[in-house]
């Protein structure tokens, strides 16, 4: 039980620092952070079927709130996009022989 409660404390504190750098302005540090957590919950996961019943019951209870946590915090964050949607550039460079410089 005690590993359990562990990683949970674990993506609990990843989703604060996930929290703390989105005040900041840090959206890499953010999405690291919630990385972390999200890897907590799955590794949860992944020992469920070996967690006992009472197990499952306080895990399950416990982990909720963290999960919609983790999922608050990832709609915080800004929406990838690209900078153009124009065609590529040749660059001459390129095609020069380096040897021949």
């Amino acid at each position: 039980m005690d590993v359990h409660l562990k990683r949970l404390a674990a993506a609990s504190l990843a989703a604060e620092r996930a929290d703390e750098a989105l005040a900041d302005g840090a959206t890499i540090t953010a999405t690291e952070a919630l990385d972390e957590a999200r890897a907590e919950l799955q590794a949860l996961r992944e020992g469920w079927p070996a967690m006992s019943s009472t197990e499952r019951a306080i895990v399950g209870r416990t982990a909720v709130p963290v999960r919609e946590r983790i999922d608050a915090l990832a709609g915080r964050l800004p929406k990838v996009s690209a900078l153009t949607q124009a065609a590529p550039e040749h660059d001459p460079e390129e095609d020069a022989d380096p040897e021949a410089a």
